[in-house]
C-alpha cells in the first residue's frame, strides 16, 4: 500500500502493521497532506482483521520535527467560513489513534517536537531510542498545543510535568520522558525497532483482539470518570456474557491445556455493540 501514499509509509508484516512517517528528507516535517496519509494508513490497519497491532515510527534518524515552517507559514485553510469546524492535523492523526481497534507501538528516535510530540501521546505503548528529545516548544513559537495533547499528556505523566514540559518548551531527553512514564524503555537507535515490533508481535500473538480493543478504550474513557461507578456497569455486563465468550472459553481452556491461544473474535465484529462509543459513535472519516 505504500505506493499510493507520498509522505507515509504502510507495511504489513504477519500480524503487525509498520506506518512511517516518510519525509526524512526534512526530518518527517507534518503536513496536512501527511495527517491525511496517516489517517488513511491507521484506516487500513483497522479494517485489516489480519492486522492485530501496529508500530508507529519515522523513517531516517528522526521521528518529526514539527510542522513544516519551511515557508515561514501554517498550513491551514482560510477559506473556511467557520473555523470551529476545521481540524488541526495533529489532532486529526490523534483522534484516529485514539479510536483505534487495534493496539498502537510507538517508536521514537531522533527530535520529537510538536506534533512529533503530540501525535505518540495517542499510543497505548511508547519506546525511545537514546537519542530522543521530545518538545512540546508551542510557547516558544508563539502558539499553541495541538493534537489534544492538553488532554492527553496530563494523564500521562501528571499535571505537574505536564505544565513544566509544556510552559518551558525545553527539550525532554530520553532517560527523562522514562523516569516520568512517557515512554516504557530506552534502547539504542539500531535496536529501537526490534523493541517496539517485538511488543507488538506480543500483543498481536498472545492477545484476544476483541479483548484488546475493549480494554484500551476502556481505560481512555473511565480513567477521567468522576466516580467508579460507570466502570462497574460496562464491568459487570461484559463479565456477565463470558459463559456464551468464545474468546474467553478459549482463553481458560488453551490455560488448562497448557497451549498458546487461538483466540477466534474479531474486531469489530465481535466488540460489543452496546459499548457507548460503539453506539453511534463518530468515525474518523465523519471527522474529516
Amino acid at each position: 500500500m505504500s505506493e499510493s501514499l507520498s509522505q507515509v509509509r504502510y507495511d504489513v508484516s504477519g500480524p503487525v502493521a509498520t506506518i512511517a512517517l516518510h519525509r526524512p528528507q526534512a526530518r518527517n516535517a507534518y503536513t496536512v497532506t501527511m495527517a491525511d496519509e496517516l489517517v488513511r494508513a491507521f484506516d487500513l490497519a483497522d479494517a485489516d482483521q489480519s492486522v492485530r497491532a501496529v508500530v508507529l515510527t519515522g523513517t531516517g534518524d528522526h521521528f518529526c520535527a514539527g510542522a513544516d515552517l519551511s515557508d515561514g507559514t501554517f498550513e491551514v485553510d482560510p477559506s473556511l467560513e467557520d473555523p470551529t469546524i476545521w481540524q488541526e492535523p495533529a489532532g486529526r492523526c490523534a483522534l484516529r489513534i485514539y479510536r483505534m481497534n487495534k493496539p498502537v507501538v510507538a517508536a521514537l528516535r531522533g527530535f520529537a517536537i510538536g506534533a512529533g510530540a503530540t501525535i505518540p501521546l495517542a499510543a497505548d505503548i511508547r519506546v525511545a531510542a537514546d537519542d530522543l528529545r521530545l518538545g512540546y516548544v508551542f510557547g516558544r513559537r508563539g502558539i499553541y498545543p495541538e493534537g489534544a495533547s492538553t488532554w492527553f499528556l496530563p494523564k500521562l505523566v501528571g499535571l505537574s510535568t505536564a505544565m513544566d514540559w509544556m510552559l518551558t518548551g525545553r527539550l525532554v531527553s530520553a532517560a527523562e520522558a522514562e523516569s516520568e512514564g512517557l515512554v516504557r524503555s530506552t534502547h539504542s537507535t539500531e535496536t529501537l525497532l526490534d523493541a517496539a515490533h517485538a511488543i507488538a508481535l506480543d500483543l498481536a500473538q498472545n492477545c484476544a483482539p476483541v479483548s484488546l480493543a475493549v480494554t484500551r478504550r476502556l481505560l481512555l474513557q473511565m480513567s477521567g470518570a468522576s466516580t467508579p461507578e460507570a466502570a462497574q456497569q460496562i464491568d459487570s455486563r461484559l463479565i456477565a456474557g463470558l459463559d456464551s465468550n468464545s474468546d474467553a472459553l478459549e482463553g481458560v481452556t488453551s490455560f488448562l491445556e497448557r497451549r498458546p491461544a487461538h483466540f477466534p473474535g474479531r474486531v469489530p465484529d465481535d466488540v460489543p455493540h452496546w459499548l457507548p462509543w460503539m453506539a453511534g459513535a463518530p468515525t474518523a472519516a465523519t471527522q474529516l
